[in-house]
């Protein structure tokens, strides 16, 4: 998709033996389509993420669910994050950081970002024991979820779980704390690049 000085918007299409997965981001709307991708679970989180975000976003797509979700996942969070790349564009103007705490119930989630263009992914709940699955997706896949996304987005990311053992509460809460965080991140604040190299 094109993009100009002010929009901030991409539309990025992955297919593989494995998937086909369309998604629009629009960082500067709020209006989205319900993710379609065949995962309840899955769709839910994305739901959750553009809501909590305030991003425009449309995930469609399928994937081998009759194997596991894994592959679904792991080519959604990719997808997504070569859109969040290109609605960024050079990243001129925006906060860069940001951070956010997120409870549910018994659950607490920090989840601290950077959009510097380079890719890092600290992931605290894989040392810990969290059990259970929500839908058949687990916390190892929200780690290639966010794996995929790190990496192909530019983004150091930190999650960090400060309480809370069961699969879908710690899944919610750090989605939704990634959402939070990268609300603040993308916001345009100034004109100027917010990096002492001259480039992000």
């Amino acid at each position: 998709m094109a993009r100009t000085a002010t929009d901030r918007s991409a539309t990025v299409r992955r297919t593989t033996s494995e998937t086909d997965i369309t998604v629009t981001l629009d960082l500067d709307s709020a209006v989205s389509t319900p993710p379609a991708t065949g995962h309840g679970f899955l769709d839910h989180m994305l739901d959750a993420l553009a809501r909590h975000g305030r991003i425009g976003l449309s995930v469609q797509g399928t994937g081998d669910l009759h194997i596991e979700p894994h592959h679904l996942v792991e080519d959604v969070g990719i997808t997504l994050g070569r859109a969040l790349n290109q609605a960024l564009g050079d990243r001129r103007g925006i906060e860069r950081y940001g951070s956010a705490f997120v409870p549910m119930d018994e659950t607490l989630a920090h989840v601290v970002l950077d959009l510097s263009g380079r890719a890092h992914l600290a992931f605290e709940p894989e040392k810990l024991d969290v059990w259970g699955n929500a839908g058949g997706m687990t916390h190892y896949h929200l780690r290639e979820f966010l794996r995929g996304l790190t990496n192909q987005a530019g983004i150091t990311l930190h999650v960090r779980l400060l309480a809370g053992r069961e699969a879908h509460h710690v899944i919610e809460a750090i989605v939704k704390a990634l959402a939070r965080a990268l609300r603040d991140a993308v916001r345009v604040t100034s004109e100027e690049l917010a990096s002492t190299k001259g480039v992000l």
